[in-house]
């Protein structure tokens, strides 16, 4: 990745950035903060530097534009998208009433504040375009949360610099414990998420047969 945010600079921050935020880990988060490290100037053997606040306006737009791509699958895309690929990320109907009973409650701070949870953020878009929160209000929040985290991660790659790289062989071992425990955490999670769904696949069916007879 680094090479890559070296070689393409902007354009991989923002390819990075829009990518992650619609689902797909790219590592999007280290993408900024490396961006920060590039526009410190103090990469050894490295050209021209980035500048920060270009570095932060790109990784904003990035997530924005992604962020209104993830809301249009969700208020257009909606149940009708869930019959046809629900089977594919384990989502039923059921998690769609869920989801939208959640939202009504508690959408406009989760769309803020969500912005700055690590995962949960790739699928707050979705979730608010399925709950129908108005484009306005969505734009808006999404603008500040995505505008606020993006700083904040250019900003740190900025002030390690040089020190990017020692940062992060102090924090290896510790990377790979925590990669463990977060693989293990992520293959129990996806076991209990499979038999939530089939479970609930079944409950559908045998609705389905019922209300034929």
């Amino acid at each position: 990745m680094e090479e890559f945010l070296k070689s393409a600079g902007y354009g991989a921050v923002f390819l990075l950035s829009f990518v992650s935020i619609m689902g797909v880990p790219v590592g999007a988060e280290a993408a900024l903060i490396y961006g920060g490290v590039l526009a410190s100037g103090q990469v050894p053997g490295e050209g021209q530097p980035l500048s920060l606040a270009v570095v932060i306006v790109v990784g904003t737009l990035a997530e924005v534009l992604g962020s209104a791509a993830g809301y249009g699958i969700g208020r257009y895309g909606g149940r009708p998208l869930v019959d046809r690929v629900g089977k594919y990320v384990l989502l039923t109907h059921k998690d769609l009433d869920r989801a939208e009973a959640w939202f009504a409650r508690r959408g406009e701070p989760f769309v803020l504040f969500g912005r700055f949870i690590p995962l949960i953020r790739s699928f707050v878009s979705f979730a608010a375009g399925l709950g129908e929160m108005t484009i306005g209000k969505f734009t808006v929040f999404t603008v500040i949360g995505s505008a606020v985290w993006c700083t904040a991660l250019c900003s740190l790659g900025y002030s390690l610099g040089a020190s990017y790289n020692h940062v992060l062989k102090a924090f290896s071992y510790a990377g790979y414990v925590l990669g463990a425990l977060a693989v293990l955490t992520v293959a129990a999670l996806f076991l209990h998420r499979l038999r939530e769904y089939r479970s609930q696949r079944r409950i559908e069916v045998e609705g389905t047969d019922t209300g034929s007879l």
